[in-house]
């Protein structure tokens, strides 16, 4: 993995499991999920505006703009799920990432009113 990679994908590229997750890793995933907007926050707490607007490659978004976009994810699944399951046949509705990350709340909302968001969801 170049070094551009490794900054776009930190974690590493998504790559599909070819048998269903065993109970131990499962859980082990839900509670990352669930622990994720108190990590965030401890990682955002006290940080200036400067280096919540500093991104985090280059040519990337900024930090700021990650967690609100991890808000957006979140609630757009929730609602995709909650189409799921009280329709027949749920049309998944597509959002442009990019435009909603440079929307003004994106660009300089506090990070609180994301992480808020995201703990009401978990």
């Amino acid at each position: 993995m170049t070094d551009l990679e490794q900054l776009r994908y930190p974690v590493g590229r998504f790559e599909r499991l070819k048998a269903p997750l065993d109970r131990a890793t499962r859980a082990r995933h839900i509670e990352t999920i669930a622990q994720m907007p108190a990590t965030f926050r401890s990682l955002t707490k006290g940080q200036t505006d400067a280096a919540l607007d500093t991104p985090y490659r280059t040519g990337g978004w900024t930090v700021r703009q990650v967690v609100h976009h991890v808000a957006d994810s979140h609630v757009n699944a929730y609602i995709r799920m909650k189409f799921a399951v009280t329709e027949d046949k749920p049309t998944i509705k597509p959002y442009e990432e990019a435009t909603w990350a440079e929307l003004p709340e994106a660009k300089a909302g506090p990070t609180e009113m994301s992480l808020d968001l995201l703990d009401g969801l978990h």
